[in-house]
């Protein structure tokens, strides 16, 4: 592919971080005005309430399998080895983010979490697969 169809999920995710950004900064900003937290309480962040402590951990998720994500995205897309196939991958393991992220950040049921994270994983998987052997057949 020719276009820029590979690098759009990848500003999809990074919306999704932006999201989470606003949303944790915002819970923590109520906590503090219901007395449930305090502004010291985040300087070295040992304790949060549990609502925010929902966001703050699936924010620090999108920067662990997701740096794979956006290095194998840049990586497709400059061996010019992206075809809808792996936009494909890309626009679900992007869906399987945004899914994980609201069940994190909302009833938090690892039993519903989990499914998603593997099925992401899978997809990641599947590109960095498609990659490899692209750089072996070329």
């Amino acid at each position: 592919m020719t276009d820029q169809s590979m690098i759009w999920p990848m500003f999809a995710h990074v919306v999704l971080v932006f999201v989470l950004y606003v949303l944790l900064s915002r819970r923590r900003v109520a906590a503090v005005k219901a007395g449930r937290a305090t502004v010291s309480q985040f300087r070295q962040n040992l304790t949060e309430p549990e609502d925010s402590l929902f966001v703050h951990n699936n924010l620090k998720n999108q920067f662990e399998l997701p740096i794979f994500f956006h290095v194998g995205c840049i990586a497709i897309y400059i061996v010019n080895a992206d075809n809808i196939g792996t936009v494909i991958l890309a626009w679900l393991f992007v869906a399987s983010r945004y899914l994980h992220s609201y069940i994190h950040v909302t009833t938090n049921r690892i039993g519903h979490r989990r499914p998603l994270f593997i099925f992401g994983f899978a997809a990641l998987a599947l590109m960095w697969i498609w990659l490899a052997i692209w750089m072996v057949l070329t």
